[in-house]
């Protein structure tokens, strides 16, 4: 769909006009109360050129026109309008009113699916990874593995800022219901581990699932490797100990160059003092004989 028909087909508000962005299925609508509180907007003024024209941008009652488009100054203010709008967002799905929206397209399916096989389309939350901006796109969370995966819908334009890496956990622990052991049936659970067969017969060197083998093994494994582990820690700090060492053995030549030179200087100039006053010397002694 082309922006120009999108502009049509949402008469309303900017706010309306750009949650409807094919590729902004993830964000939801903030209300206009909350972007005017000057509490919520506390630590983001000072990161925008234009912060003032982007808020007013972000509440206006009618969407933009095509002409806007060929605007280049509108096209700066829109930029940092789309990031202000991004990181209030992120503030909002922790109200009470955001998170109750989220979790309503949480249950619909609105943010996808994992895409594990195992997770039988479970539905997923986003996230982002980073609560920066301009860092990391927009990845979802799956409450079942808890792994995080990218996601299937187009979000290109969306910032994993928009979201923050809390925001998963948050919608988990205030919604208990939305956890996927309060959903599943007994029924439904996995009982076996996948297994590559062919034909029915076992594949040799092939043992099925390596999540399960990592999760048997991870307790031995740390058994084992912690004096490997120590023995590296040693070496690190080893390491470290020998590059303190070389920087002092720098720092003392440095010094030690530094005070020859000094002794150098001094030394050249205590003979043009002594030859002054040899000169000086003479000049009285001469004197005294014309006299």
């Amino acid at each position: 769909m082309s922006e120009e028909s999108q502009y049509s087909e949402h008469p309303g508000g900017w706010i309306e006009w750009f949650c409807a962005h094919e590729d902004h299925q993830f964000l939801c609508e903030v209300d206009d109360d909350f972007i005017r509180d000057p509490f919520n907007q506390i630590g983001i003024k000072g990161k925008f050129a234009f912060y003032n024209e982007a808020i007013n941008m972000i509440l206006q009652s009618t969407s933009p026109e095509d002409q806007d488009l060929e605007d280049e100054r509108f096209l700066e203010v829109y930029q940092e309008a789309s990031d202000i709008y991004g990181l209030l967002h992120a503030r909002f799905i922790f109200t009470l009113k955001g998170s109750a929206i989220m979790r309503e397209r949480f249950l619909q399916g609105k943010f996808g699916h994992c895409p594990r096989i195992y997770c039988e389309k479970q539905n997923v939350i986003p996230i982002g990874l980073c609560e920066d901006l301009k860092t990391a796109r927009v990845k979802v969370f799956c409450p079942r593995c808890e792994e995080v995966y990218m996601p299937k819908k187009k979000c290109a334009d969306v910032d994993g800022a928009y979201f923050g890496k809390s925001f998963p956990q948050f919608l988990l622990m205030t919604y208990p219901d939305l956890h996927p052991k309060y959903q599943l049936l007994p029924d439904t659970q996995i009982k076996a581990n996948f297994e590559p067969t062919l034909f029915g017969f076992k594949i040799a060197g092939k043992q099925g699932s390596k999540i399960k083998r990592f999760e048997q093994q991870l307790q031995p494994n740390q058994i084992i490797t912690q004096p490997i582990i120590q023995s590296a820690e040693q070496n690190v700090l080893l390491q470290e100990q020998k590059q303190i060492r070389v920087q002092q053995q720098q720092q003392q030549q440095q010094q030690q160059q530094q005070q020859q030179q000094q002794q150098q200087q001094q030394q050249q100039q205590q003979p043009s003092k002594e030859q002054n006053s040899e000169h000086n010397h003479k000049k009285k002694s001469k004197k005294k004989h014309k006299n």
